[in-house]
């Protein structure tokens, strides 16, 4: 089986080499995540670019605008594509309005500049509950987002964002929690132990990049987990005055899997530093819901 990345180049500073599109040949062809609404049509001049006439499927790993928008302007290209969501998702695709409101509440300024997505025909999606492609293993992993699905496909793992953000940077690892609010760690941490549970194989990022081993890097992802619970936490009971900086500033001291911060072109770091409080905003809140 044949797998790429195409990456979707982006308007923003910092945004390129972060948005990916995986896509896997061989009985059928098969695209997994599409990217914002706003570079839709990269996405389908790059595929074109690479000579795919034809698209079977595409395999949603969970409907957040970065990840899912871009569905629309690849659908009205490629006429004979299905679209492999998660059950909950199906409303929020057909009338993407809710979808669209509450990331604008989330991520403003980022949000307008990914675009909002266009609704999908109901007839284009099927429920991941009810998928039979021959080779393809559909796992829940909520934790990023409640709909979140990942993807085995003859033994190759497509994790969305239940793992992270991995990066390479200078041939420095980078890892950052995927952990935005609301974030319910017990939730995130039984999907990884969902995934680590299945054999070793390649893992494919939502965000860019790839690893041989996934055991290894959802290995670190959980470890990173519990180590920011501990930290942010021990901010918490500090007060609030601060709280979300004091996190960060302690975090980046103390996780050795965000040295790469160090080696990041600034429009670059501006953006990690935005997605990293967004991280821990998942976390405080999920303090808050649970403490009360």
């Amino acid at each position: 089986m044949d797998i790429r990345s195409v990456e979707i180049k982006q308007d923003m500073p910092g945004f390129n080499s972060f948005f990916v599109s995986w896509v896997c040949q061989d009985g059928f062809n098969i695209v997994v995540d599409v990217g914002p609404a706003n570079t839709a049509d990269r996405l389908v001049e790059s595929l074109t670019a690479q000579g795919l006439e034809r698209v079977d499927y595409v395999l949603l790993t969970h409907i957040h605008i970065d990840h899912c928008g871009g569905l629309g302007g690849l659908l009205a290209h490629y006429p004979m594509a299905k679209v492999i969501c998660h059950d909950t998702a199906i409303t929020h695709m057909v009338d993407p309005s809710k979808l669209w409101n509450g990331s604008l509440k989330v991520l403003g300024e980022v949000a307008k500049a990914y675009g909002p997505p266009r609704p999908i025909p109901e007839k284009r999606l099927i429920p991941h509950s009810v998928c039979d492609l021959e080779d393809l293993v559909i796992i829940e992993t909520p934790g990023h987002a409640i709909h979140h699905l990942s993807y085995v496909y003859r033994d190759r793992l497509f994790a969305g964002e239940v793992g992270g953000n991995y990066f390479i940077i200078e041939d420095t690892e980078y890892l950052r929690p995927a952990t935005p609010p609301r974030f319910l760690f017990e939730v995130c941490l039984s999907s990884i132990d969902r995934l680590l549970s299945l054999n070793d194989m390649p893992i494919f990022f939502g965000h860019f990049e790839q690893a041989e081993s996934s055991h290894r890097l959802l290995g670190i992802s959980r470890k990173q987990l519990m180590l920011w619970k501990e930290i942010i936490y021990e901010e918490v009971s500090k007060g609030d005055q601060e709280l979300l900086e004091r996190c960060m500033d302690r975090l980046i001291k103390k996780d050795p899997t965000l040295n790469g911060l160090g080696r990041m072109k600034p429009d670059v770091l501006k953006r990690e530093r935005f997605f990293m409080a967004n991280a821990v905003k998942g976390f405080l809140g999920y303090f808050k819901e649970r403490d009360g």
